[in-house]
This record gives structure tokens, sequence and C-alpha cells, in this order.
């Protein structure tokens, strides 16, 4: 009976796993919509980045599940000069097999400031920021966060006064 218990908790665990960190998880290729890596401008234009070797994963099941990898061979100062910071970035964990983005290097680099963190779009969708990070030797980091809209939309909390009115939910 004991076996029995530990095989099926083994095979239960096993396919948890499995479908936490790649079933749903499908490559974003690099010619389709998503691998534009975008930044908001001093404006608030958004523009596309000139990057290349890009890599990225996303999923339908969750609109922050979206990681993606790059190179850009424009400069720190020329993005500080052109494009909005982001105040709070907060790189998100990508699943252990998507080894180019290591989020606790990403935000060692945001803390110390061998990298620099821009908005990409915000509200894209509603209540979610996608985050952009680049290193000084050109590599680049997207993923998105939730902002202040998101959380107090999906808290059921009153907006914030900046906040645009949330979409109709159906």
């Amino acid at each position: 009976m004991a076996s029995i218990i530990i095989l099926v908790t083994a095979v239960f665990g096993a396919t948890l796993w499995w479908f936490q960190t790649r079933a749903y998880y499908e490559p974003v290729l690099a010619d389709a919509p998503a691998a534009e890596i975008r930044l908001t401008t001093l404006s608030g234009v958004v523009e596309p980045l000139l990057t290349a070797g890009f890599e990225g994963i996303d999923a339908e099941t969750s609109p922050l599940r979206f990681r993606a990898c790059f190179t850009t061979p424009v400069s720190l100062p020329t993005l500080t000069e052109s494009f909005q910071a982001y105040e709070t970035p907060t790189p998100l964990n990508a699943p252990g097999w998507f080894d180019c983005f290591d989020a606790a290097e990403i935000g060692e680099a945001l803390e110390d400031g061998t990298a620099l963190a821009f908005l990409g779009e915000a509200n894209a969708p509603y209540g979610i920021d996608r985050i952009v990070a680049i290193f000084g030797d050109g590599r680049g980091f997207a993923w998105p966060q939730i902002n202040a809209c998101g959380e107090a939309s999906f808290n059921g909390d009153p907006l914030p006064a900046h906040c645009p009115p949330p979409p109709e939910r159906s």
C-alpha cells in the first residue's frame, strides 16, 4: 500500500511540475509580433528598439509568462536620453530550462546600476507593464510586471487617480 501511495504521489508531483514549467510555454519566434521589443519615449510614444539574437517564451495562460533575452547596439546613455526609466522593476523568475533569463542576476544588476530598466509599454494588457532591462554590454531582457492600476483592479480596490478605466469584463 505504501508503495502505491509513493508511486501515485511521485507521478502527481512530476505531472504538476511539468504543467507548471513546460506544458504551457511556447517559444516566441523572432518574427512574431511579441518578439518586437518596444520602449516608451520620454514623450509617451512607444517605439521599437533595434535588437538582435532574440530568444523568448510566452504562454496564453497568463499575461505574466512572457520572458525575452536579446542584444541591442543602442548605448545606455542614448537609451536614458530617449526613453522612460522604470522606477520599480522586479524581474520575474523564468522556468529553469530557459537559460538566458536569470532573474536574480538581472535584479542584482538593476540594484547596483550595471543595468537600467525602461518602460517597454504600459497597460498592455490592462494592469500589466512590459519592462525592458538593458546591461551596459548591450544584453537586454524583457518581462511583464503588474502595475499599480492592475494591482488595485485585480484586488477590487479603488483605482489610483492616474489609472485609465479598466476594460469591461465579460
